[in-house]
């Protein structure tokens, strides 16, 4: 018998397309990068798919196996994945999200594969950690100019080719880092992996690591105690001679979220590795793929941000309470133009990174300002995500709070991106040591937010404040989030006032860099045009 009639319930947002976006666009083509609009559309129609979007909800409800030994007792030390892993992976790698722009010399191949990252993260985000661990090792890896050569091509290759072989014998190539340690975390001076010399020019590496992004990978960066001091090296699955390298997987992280990616302890039992860089410069070498992958936190972060505001949008615009549509009730038009805005500025000041990053090796200038601004836009953005999946959660109400909804993905997903490569104390203190030591990021910064000067009192006052606080260096470690914060924003009122929407543009002002704004999100001020900007998140 029918007890009951489904109505006042939110259509699946699937299919939509997730590169409907303006800030994302408009700013692939104001960072040069326009010529790949089509495939960013393209990408953005897949991601929003149905298909795509129950891989994603199928690789994290069966998340990956360590299998140890295989049936007759033989150490394989291999992940077992679900099939839609793969269907993610292959998607990423044949669009060069990984490795291809470093072998791309178009001018803005770095904005284009950020604008592509952006986009196909939307669908799974825990397969892009080995995505942008592929992407990061390249200029780490340039520090050894044999190496690079010879397996530089294969990074980049549109191939994925998943399985334990000799690197040079496959299509293409994924890799991993293996940084971190029990006794030290961020603190990788504190390493005690030995690295001991070899008469071929290789050396025998033994050690226990912490945490070892994507284990299944081809090979690995990784740092260890060599005579000179800490260095880094690279280790590959399987040796030239086809036989295995030592390296145990011990376990699997059980992570908050992240599920479909392979988290792992492992041994290196007298493995072989290979110098990169110089004996004692490991920290110095390895940070170049930091830096890359900090990047792409603030991506993977400003995903998370369009993603939660388009979905509280869309159920808002279909669910009906107390007589109206929740979009047209003016509380929740506060909350969601408020997750609109934040999701725009970190939209706009990650593809303003990512235009740094294209044009920082032929301009001082963008290398410094991308020195800094990465650091502080790292730090707020991803600290930033958390808060906003939550209230991005509640807009659904109890609905949300089920995982059905994909809104608790979202949610334990947040946090990962400002813990990657460095929490938040980490990145604010390496803005202030950007700052210390190379004094022209300071001037890189203000002349990039000087540019916007002029156009909105507010952001002048706030601009004019982050010169104070630079100039106090009374107790600065202390204060190193409150400064790192007010730069953050105020990089971020810049560019929204040069680029973005005036609606989004005065309202950030007027609330991030105003005195009439709450600490929740939906505490905007009054006379903010909430219809132009919700109509940015409509897809």
């Amino acid at each position: 018998m029918q007890t009951h009639e489904v109505f006042n319930q939110v259509p699946d947002i699937a299919p939509f397309d997730v590169s409907r976006d303006p800030a994302l666009i408009e700013g692939l083509h104001r960072e040069g990068a326009g010529w790949a609009e089509a495939e960013v559309r393209e990408l953005g129609v897949l991601a929003g798919g149905s298909e795509a979007q129950e891989w994603g909800r199928l690789a994290n409800e069966h998340p990956p196996v360590l299998r140890t030994h295989d049936r007759y007792g033989h150490r394989i030390d291999e992940v077992e994945f679900h099939p839609y892993w793969h269907e993610l992976m292959n998607v990423a790698v044949t669009h060069g999200l990984h490795g291809a722009p470093w072998l791309d010399e178009r001018p803005g191949t770095h904005v284009a594969r950020a604008a592509k990252l952006f986009t196909w993260g939307a669908a799974e985000a825990g397969h892009m950690c080995p995505i942008s661990m592929t992407y990061a090792v390249v200029p780490a890896l340039r520090h050894n100019k044999e190496l690079a050569a010879k397996y530089e091509p294969l990074l980049g290759s549109r191939v994925y080719d998943f399985g334990l072989r000799e690197p040079s014998s496959k299509a293409g190539l994924i890799a991993g880092m293996s940084m971190t340690e029990k006794q030290g975390g961020s603190d990788v001076r504190a390493n005690t992996t030995t690295a001991t010399p070899q008469p071929d020019g290789s050396y025998r590496i033994v050690g226990h690591k912490w945490f070892t992004s994507a284990p299944m990978s081809d090979m690995f960066l990784t740092l260890a105690q060599a005579p000179g001091g800490l260095s880094c090296f690279l280790l590959t699955r399987v040796l030239p001679d086809g036989t295995r390298n030592p390296i145990r997987i011990q376990r699997l992280k059980d992570k908050l979220g992240n599920k479909s990616n392979a988290s792992s302890e492992i041994e290196y039992e007298n493995a072989t590795g290979w110098l990169v860089g110089a004996e004692g410069a490991g920290v110095k070498t390895i940070i170049e793929m930091v830096n890359m992958t900090r990047l792409d936190c603030v991506i993977g972060s400003a995903t998370g941000l369009r993603t939660g505001a388009v979905f509280a949008a869309h159920h808002a615009r279909h669910r009906e309470a107390f007589g109206a549509k929740l979009i047209d009730q003016p509380a929740m038009r506060n909350v969601l133009a408020d997750l609109v805005i934040e999701s725009e500025a970190a939209t706009t000041v990650m593809m303003r990174l990512a235009g740094a990053t294209d044009r920082a090796g032929q301009d001082p200038a963008e290398a410094s300002l991308r020195r800094i601004a990465l650091a502080v836009t790292k730090y707020w953005v991803c600290k930033r995500a958390p808060a906003h999946a939550a209230e991005a959660l509640e807009c659904f109400g109890g609905n949300g709070y089920a995982e059905e909804s994909g809104m608790p993905r979202l949610y334990r997903e947040a946090p990962l991106m400002s813990i990657w490569e460095g929490s938040g104390n980490v990145a604010a203190l390496d803005a202030l040591r950007a700052m210390g030591r190379q004094p022209e990021t300071v001037e890189a910064y203000f002349a990039e937010v000087s540019l916007a000067r002029g156009a909105d009192p507010r952001l002048d006052d706030a601009i004019a404040r982050v010169g104070k606080e630079l100039a106090d260096l009374s107790d600065i470690e202390f204060r190193a989030r409150r400064i790192v914060e007010l730069m953050a924003l105020v990089l971020q009122g810049a560019q929204l006032v040069r680029h973005g929407h005036p609606a989004v543009a005065d309202a950030f002002c007027a609330s991030r860099l105003g005195d009439d704004w709450g600490i929740a999100f939906g505490t905007l001020p009054t006379g903010v045009d909430t219809g132009a900007i919700l109509e940015r998140a409509l897809v």
